[in-house]
């Protein structure tokens, strides 16, 4: 729990170390959700990882100061229009549902949906975080809050913890992120 506590502290600061500390968490959470069959948790926190050598790689690439967007240069902050929105939820809301659908026919999942919906999300998101898209964080928002239920309904009540506290750290991210996005 340290360590993904540390991860979004780390990650809304703009610190390339989030990282690391992400790639050791979800390595634990990974061996953890297997063994409980929430099957899409522990697939996501296996895309965890290597999400956080990418993230790593990236924003070690990346310095607070610039002000483009230059893979050479690294990612900094920045915005996406409403029609990419649009599309993200979309996508992420279909491959929920048939994701969610094969679970539930499988009886591979304790609440299929709801683990589909929250993984695919993460997934997608994930990609948006280390991109620093600034909504990045609003999707966090949503996400963590549909984990909360998640992990209340399959008895993780220490995650479910972790998760209220990331549920306020998105908000801390968002508007550190705004911030900085607008000097």
């Amino acid at each position: 729990m340290a360590l993904g506590i540390a991860y979004v502290l780390l990650a809304a600061k703009q610190s390339k170390w989030a990282w690391p500390s992400a790639f050791v968490s979800t390595l634990i959470y990974t061996l953890l959700f297997w063994q409980e069959q929430l099957p899409m948790q522990a697939l996501l926190n296996a895309y965890y990882l290597l999400m956080a050598v990418y993230g790593f790689w990236l924003w070690q690439q990346s310095t607070p100061t610039t002000q483009q967007i230059n893979p050479i240069q690294g990612v900094q902050i920045h915005r996406k229009p409403l029609g990419f929105h649009l599309g993200f939820i979309t996508i992420g809301f279909l491959l929920s549902l048939s994701i969610g659908w094969f679970l539930q026919n499988q009886a591979q999942s304790q609440l299929p949906y709801l683990d589909a919906a929250v993984t695919v999300f993460s997934v997608m998101n994930t990609f948006l975080m280390a991109r620093k898209v600034l909504e990045n964080w609003l999707y966090w928002i949503v996400i963590d809050s549909f984990a909360i239920v998640l992990y209340w309904h399959s008895g993780f009540y220490p995650t479910l913890l972790m998760f209220s506290l990331y549920l306020v750290l998105a908000w801390y991210g968002y508007r550190r992120w705004r911030k900085h996005l607008t000097h």
